[in-house]
């Protein structure tokens, strides 16, 4: 495979070289410009793989440099890392608007350059399961495999920002991930409604406690009671010894419904879910790529009298043709007749669904308390079964806590 190219500008002679050096060492191919407007006289030519500048430059500095590659159609698509002493937030904010793809704070760590390119150069998304049990945590020899936490997946973005799924109790393993990482960190929680097991551990994800972090809390608001009011309400200081005021990150609150919305600059749609109280789920759309988050919903089947045929195929019109579909399979098929109505689905229902859909991958999440890892697998094996029948295309799956995808 040919060397990746990177363009390296910095006015400072002696740290262009350095960082020039480090990226070389690490297989990547670099030329290098002493200012903005040099950078543009190079860039008139084949574009490199990936563009790393200064901010702070005479004459074209890093922002005005950024402005002008997005508006360049043979360079609008090229990543390019910002680099500064600078650590105010609203430098930061203006290089995301002008075009940025990742703002590395000096005194420069090589390493995480060259990881940071190395991400941005291969536009690979991260999806990765922090929960994957529904209703309460269930920690137990017998839940060792696929593990005991509670709904919480991430989808972490190419230019290091993510995209986090309910706040189960999941969602505390994945604070401590991202403590282990540089930062600031941002990004955007996604709820699919405000029952426990999908907010009862949001006071614990330790990045909402950092300066410099920003993350924006989505989800359904419900009768009486928005977003915001919902977090506070849990917070509440006769149930919990901290509360939303001792959030030290930017955290803003965003109210959704059913439609279409602009979360970290992707497409996000949702749907209303057949669940008590207002539930969503979640469709993200990222340059030809697809997942969807749905849960919690009850899907039922034609055999119940509160089966509605018109749910069934609007949501399948929703996730039609998505690449990756992670979804409520609460019950087995013998389990369900005993928890009609309990606002969750079986494995065949959620199979048939998958099938409808057309769905490439499934993978099947809020399994029941009772359930060990053996009726898991028993769970994975009939819907494989099931789909093995029908001549479906459709891949099962289900995913252990800590299993990562990559897109």
């Amino acid at each position: 495979m040919d060397s990746q190219r990177i363009l390296v500008v910095d006015d400072d002679p002696t740290l262009r070289e350095l960082i020039a050096l480090g990226l070389r060492r690490s297989g990547f191919e670099v030329s290098c410009a002493e200012d903005g407007h040099d950078a543009l006289h190079q860039l008139a030519g084949p574009p490199p793989d990936a563009i790393v500048a200064d901010l702070m430059m005479p004459g074209m500095d890093g922002i005005e440099l950024c402005t002008t590659i997005r508006d360049t159609p043979a360079l609008a698509r090229v990543p390019v890392v910002v680099l500064s002493a600078k650590a105010f937030a609203a430098d930061r904010a203006a290089a995301r608007r002008a075009g940025a793809d990742a703002y590395i704070q000096k005194p420069l760590d090589v390493d995480h350059l060259v990881s940071t390119l190395r991400r941005l150069i291969a536009d690979e998304l991260q999806l990765r399961f922090w929960g994957v049990r529904g209703t309460f945590p269930v920690p137990s020899p017998h839940t060792v495999r696929y593990g005991g936490n509670t709904s919480c997946t991430s989808l972490t973005l190419p230019r290091g920002e993510h995209l986090v799924f309910d706040a189960g109790t999941g969602i505390r393993a994945l604070g401590e991930h991202l403590g282990t990482q540089p930062g600031p960190h941002s990004g955007a929680i996604l709820l699919s409604h405000p029952h426990w097991d999908h907010i009862q551990a949001l006071p614990f994800f330790a990045p909402l406690y950092t300066a410099g972090n920003r993350f924006q809390v989505c989800g359904p608001a419900q009768p009486g009671s928005g977003v915001r009011d919902l977090v506070a309400a849990q917070m509440d200081s006769r149930f919990l010894p901290v509360t939303p005021r001792d959030f030290a990150a930017d955290v803003t609150y965003t109210d959704l419904r059913q439609g279409r919305f602009r979360i970290l600059g992707l497409e996000v749609s949702t749907s209303l879910l057949m669940h008590p109280g207002t539930c969503l789920g979640y469709r993200v759309q990222y340059k030809g790529r697809s997942i969807a988050y749905v849960t919690d919903h009850e899907l039922s089947a034609p055999a119940f009298p509160d089966y509605s045929r018109a749910y069934v195929e609007r949501l399948s019109q929703f996730l039609g043709g998505v690449d990756v579909l992670i979804t409520d399979t609460t019950y087995s098929d013998a389990e369900y007749p005993s928890q009609v109505r309990g606002g969750h689905s079986s494995v065949s229902q959620v199979a048939d669904l998958a099938h409808r859909a057309q769905v490439r991958d499934l993978y099947m999440v809020h399994h029941a308390p009772s359930q060990t890892d053996a009726d898991i697998d028993a769970k994975l094996e009939h819907a494989a079964a099931l789909l093995a029948s029908w001549g479906s295309s459709v891949r099962p799956h289900v995913p252990a806590e800590g299993d990562l995808l990559r897109l």
